[in-house]
């Protein structure tokens, strides 16, 4: 692959969409996990309703049932088709511009190039993020909506900012995640195939998926929960506070990601900053092995 090749932005996209599609129940179990104990539009306390990732499952398919788990899969794929494929097309093909030998690789221009295309790619598709952030959290505003529909409705309570709320923890949580994830999965799996533990096989990248994403999981769970807070609340344009007849409270209750983390702290203790974490390395766990398995098979065509 050159440097201006298109490859490695279309097996990205069509690798992200289809592990997105095999974990989305996962996320959105880890979603109901990181936003409760927060606080809802009305600054009150969202009820403790789970007490794990299986307990949220089986519940959420109880009472809502099991289609409920893939609320928000259309903006979660059409969020891949954009970041997936802006993410790993800028990550290889920056590599390779800056890289002319394989041999030559290191982790400081692995990081580089990983973050680079981690803060890019998430900040340009956040409008995607935050609809399916809501759409899992269980808000019935936009269920009946199309993704056009729901994204201009978004638009006209909220204006522009609704659009790219909680953008700031998204893009450090994409620069940190894939920052790790990435030169974790090259590192390692160009070291099983130098020290002949394993050749460029599928088992190969399934062990490197694995092991990325355990360091995935570790550094981006805490901006992942600020980033999950900051979405799930809405901020209405400072017209007449009624929709639908309905009096909605427009006060902000996290002013920023650091204030939300800092009220998270406060009230929920530094734990609750970890807050599905099981599921969210469960579901970075098979989400990578899907995706590089699928991304190296994509290579091996041409």
């Amino acid at each position: 692959m050159g440097p201006s090749d298109w490859r490695p932005f279309i097996y990205g996209g069509v690798s992200a969409c289809i592990a997105e599609f095999g974990t989305f129940p996962i996320d959105t179990t880890k979603t109901r996990l990181q936003i409760q104990g927060g606080r809802c539009d009305a600054g009150q306390v969202i009820t403790r309703k789970y007490n794990g990732m299986l307990h949220a499952m089986l519940r959420i398919s109880h009472e809502e049932g099991i289609r409920a788990l893939y609320f928000g899969i259309k903006p979660a794929v059409l969020r891949q088709a954009t970041y997936g494929t802006i993410k790993f097309g800028i990550y290889y093909s920056l590599k390779q511009m800056l890289v002319q030998n394989q041999a030559e690789e290191h982790l400081g221009i692995n990081i580089f190039c990983a973050v680079t295309a981690g803060v890019v790619s998430s900040a340009m598709a956040n409008p995607t993020d935050v609809l399916k952030v809501r759409l899992q959290s269980g808000r019935k505003d936009f269920k009946e909506k199309s993704l056009l529909q729901a994204f201009v409705s978004i638009y006209r309570q909220e204006g522009i900012q609704g659009l790219w709320r909680g953008v700031l923890p998204t893009a450090q949580r994409a620069g940190v995640i894939v920052g790790v994830e990435l030169p974790i999965y090259d590192m390692c799996k160009h070291y099983f195939i130098k020290m002949n533990i394993l050749p460029d096989s599928a088992s190969n990248h399934f062990l490197s998926s694995f092991i990325s994403s355990l360091g995935g999981a570790v550094a981006s769970t805490p901006l992942d929960v600020v980033r999950t807070r900051l979405m799930n609340q809405r901020r209405l344009k400072p017209s007449p506070a009624h929709i639908n007849g309905t009096t909605v409270c427009t006060s902000r209750v996290y002013t920023s990601a650091l204030d939300c983390m800092v009220q998270t702290v406060k009230l929920e203790g530094p734990l609750a900053l970890y807050k599905g974490f099981i599921p969210t390395w469960l579901r970075l766990g098979p989400w990578n092995i899907i995706f590089f398995v699928t991304f190296e098979q994509l290579k091996k065509l041409y």
